[in-house]
C-alpha cells in the first residue's frame, strides 16, 4: 500500500471524485463508445482523425460525434483541429486518474496478504 501522506505524486493524481469516476465508467459502459475509447489509446498522443474513426467504426458522422461527445464531457477524451481535420486523442491522465481511483483502497482491509500479487498492487507501488 501507498503512503499517500509522504507521496505527493499518489495525491497528485488522486483528484478524481467518486461521482467523476461513476461518469466515466457510465460513459465507458456502452460498448461503441469504449470500442472508441480503446482505438484512442492504440493511437497514441498523435490522435486519430475522426473520419478514420468514423471509417474504421463504421457509423454515420452524427452517431459518431454523439459517442465522441459523450467521451469529451466526462474528460476521457480530447479533440483539436488542425487546419480542416478534427483530431480525438485519449486523455491519459484521466484514464490514469480512473485506474487509480479503481485500484486506490484495493486489499486495504484485507487482513491476510493476497497469495499472489495482482496488478492493483503493481500500480499502486508504481505510484
Amino acid at each position: 500500500m501507498v503512503d499517500k501522506a509522504n507521496h505527493p505524486t499518489y495525491l497528485k493524481h488522486m483528484s478524481i471524485s467518486i461521482e467523476k469516476a461513476a461518469d466515466c465508467l457510465g460513459a465507458l459502459g456502452n460498448p461503441t463508445r469504449l470500442a472508441i475509447f480503446r482505438m484512442l489509446t492504440r493511437a497514441g498522443v498523435e490522435g486519430k482523425a475522426v473520419g478514420k474513426i468514423q471509417d474504421e467504426m463504421q457509423m454515420p458522422a452524427s452517431t459518431l460525434t454523439h459517442h465522441l461527445k459523450h467521451l469529451e464531457l466526462v474528460g476521457l477524451v480530447t479533440r483539436a483541429k488542425q487546419g480542416t481535420t478534427h483530431y480525438c486523442t485519449a486523455n491519459y491522465a484521466g484514464m490514469d486518474d480512473l485506474v487509480l481511483f479503481l485500484t486506490e483502497n484495493c486489499c486495504a482491509e484485507g487482513t491476510r496478504a493476497a497469495s499472489t500479487s495482482h496488478l492493483a498492487h503493481k500500480l499502486q507501488t508504481l505510484n
